[in-house]
Order: C-alpha cells, then structure tokens, then sequence
C-alpha cells in the first residue's frame, strides 16, 4: 500500500498563526500535526508517501524533506488551486499506480493511530474503507446514511437536513477503482470534484464499500479550540520524558506527567502535567499549568499560563494576569513595561482576537 496526505488549504480558520505559516506544522504536543500524520502511516507499515501540496509547497518540503527521518520516501504533488479531494487523488493517479493506498488529511488527529484500519483493509476484497465518528455538528461534513447491518445506504456532501451523525473523517482507503470515480463525478455547486461523491459513485456502480465506526475521539485541527483540544488529547496519550541535559533546579516542582525536552530549563518554577517543555526553552520563576505546550527556543519569566500552545521563540514576561485557552505564535513578546504613562502597547495582526480580564 502507498499513503497519500493532503496538505494544501490556506487554513483560513487559523488566522493569524497561518498567514506566516501552513496548517499542517502547527505542533499539538510540540509535534507539527502532519509530522504526526507521516508516523502513523509508517507505523501502520508503509514506507511510500505523497503528499499533495497548495500555496505553502514550499515551507512544506523543507520541513518533510525526503522523509527519510521518518523512514518513508516522501514525494510532492502540486495541486495548482484547492479543487477538491477527489481532485487531490484524480492529479495522484501517477503515483499511486494501481496500488491500494490509505488517504489521510494532514491536519486531522485520531486517537489510537490507522494500522488496524490498514491491516483490515489490506486484507478484505473491498474497493474502498471509509472511517466514520458520531459529530454534534453533521451539516459541516460529509455524512453517511447506515442501513441496520451497518453497511452503507448513502453519502450526502455537507446536507442541510443529516439523515444521520455519522460524518467522514478525514482517512479513506481505495484501491484503483477510485479513479473511474473521479473521473465520472462532476463538480459540486462550490465548484468542488467531492471525495463523498466519488464514494457514492463507487456504492452506486455496485463496488465494495466498507464502513468503519470510530469510538475514540478524532479532532480536525481546523481552528484553535480545535488545536487546543488535540492538545490536550494528545498531551493526555503521550508518555512524559525528561531529557538527559534538561535542567530542573532545586528550587523548582515539576510535575510526573512532565516532558522535558533536550536543553530545557526550568528555574524557581512550578510546572505541572500533563504539559510538555521543548527544546532550550527557559522557564523561570514562572508557573505553566496542566494541558500547556511550550515548543522550543521560548523564554517564560515571571509569568503563569496553562491550557495553551506558545510557538516557537516566543518570550513572555511580567504578565500579572494568568494566561489561559491561548494559542501564542511564533517569536511572538508578551510582556509588561514599567515605563509611564501606563498604558496598553500591542501590534496585533489581522485577525487576531485580545482580551483583558
């Protein structure tokens, strides 16, 4: 099998954090979501992967690379304009060949990983496996009509009536009669070629569609409570580790489900889990409270924030008020003056949201 990540999107929802930065790398738990994405298509046993690519193609390949870091073969796919899912997979013909392939949106978080999914699909004689999740909110997705033996009677593209909770999560399985599909199908109203249609036409034309009902939690990091909740699930999953050179003073508490990573420093501080501290960054006389990632090169002094993500080589000082449900950008300075007449100072970017308690 081959894997194929979808990494275009403007992600517009993210404003101000994406305007200098693609969706995909912005880190839960310090890890970029589409670094997150590759190891779970590794670890589900494959070793080729493409990853389709929007506006960001550039900043995308530099951070992927060849791949080789994660032990895959990385290969970019420009897609020109954001035509689609089933566009995404129509201009990946080429490289997916006839192999069976796993398709995964690179900026979605899954609890529990896909090799059980993968190792299922490759091991049936279904043309295609779709994953579904139960969602407050159907009318933004694509959703699936079940019949009582749970296979599948209709997909419906965004409906304004659901017939159903049940919507598409963003990782779908096909072999090669996929493309017959993205061929046949024509646009939706948004001008779209719809991966639920192509589905549809595979269920229509009489094709094996096999659907898998997700239990654990599944998060589209498509906003920041979005990002803030994968946070917390992820931070909530991952073991908590403590680098050989990181530095905990004496004066210090940091909690068990604390990770450190190398070159971090914590001083006359109070840290307490789950949360994690990244690479040289320096915490001191500072507390960071439970569900916070702080990634590297960042500067905390006499300051407390907790539940949020601060981005790299961001410094926060002085700040009298605790800092909560936040998501801080990158080389960002939050910090307090002395200096008279008090008064508030900021540059803020389009889009940005403040809030004084």
């Amino acid at each position: 099998m081959k894997g194929l990540i979808l990494s275009g999107g403007k992600g517009t929802r993210l404003y101000p954090l994406t305007y200098t930065r693609a969706k995909q790398l912005i880190p839960v738990a310090n890890e970029p979501v589409l670094f997150r994405v590759i190891r779970a298509i590794h670890d589900a046993g494959i070793s080729e992967i493409g990853v389709v690519t929007g506006d960001t193609d550039a900043e995308i390949r530099a951070a992927v690379g060849d791949g080789s870091r994660w032990g895959v073969r990385a290969t970019f796919i420009p897609q020109e304009r954001p035509a689609g899912l089933a566009h995404a997979v129509k201009i990946s013909q080429d490289f997916l060949g006839d192999d069976r392939f796993v398709m995964f949106l690179g900026d979605n978080v899954i609890q529990g990983g896909i090799s059980a999914l993968i190792e299922q699909f490759a091991h049936s004689d279904w043309n295609s496996q779709i994953v579904l999740t139960r969602v407050p909110d159907p009318q933004h997705f694509g959703v699936a009509e079940l019949n009582g033996d749970g296979s599948i009677k209709r997909l419906i593209e965004k409906p304004a009536r659901p017939p159903s909770d049940l919507a598409l999560v963003g990782i779908y399985m096909f072999d090669a009669s996929v493309f017959a599909a993205v061929q046949a199908i024509e646009p939706s109203q948004r001008g779209e070629l719809e991966i639920t249609d192509a589905i549809q036409w595979l269920l229509t034309q009489g094709y094996g569609v096999h659907a898998y009902v997700h239990t654990g939690w599944w998060i589209d990091t498509g906003k920041p409570l979005d990002m803030l909740s994968a946070n917390e699930h992820v931070l909530d999953e991952i073991a908590p580790e403590v680098a050989a050179n990181a530095e905990v003073a004496a004066d210090s508490e940091v909690g068990r489900h604390v990770t450190l990573q190398p070159g971090a420093r914590i001083r006359n501080s109070t840290v307490r889990g789950p949360s994690i501290i990244g690479e040289n960054t320096v915490i001191e006389n500072a507390y960071v409270g439970p569900y916070t990632s702080i990634y590297h090169d960042c500067t905390l002094t006499n300051c407390e924030i907790e539940h949020s993500i601060v981005l790299e080589g961001s410094q926060i000082s002085g700040v009298p008020t605790r800092i909560v449900d936040s998501m801080i950008g990158r080389n960002a300075i939050v910090g307090r003056t002395v200096r008279k007449p008090k008064a508030l100072k900021m540059n803020l970017g389009d889009y940005s949201n403040f809030w004084l308690p």
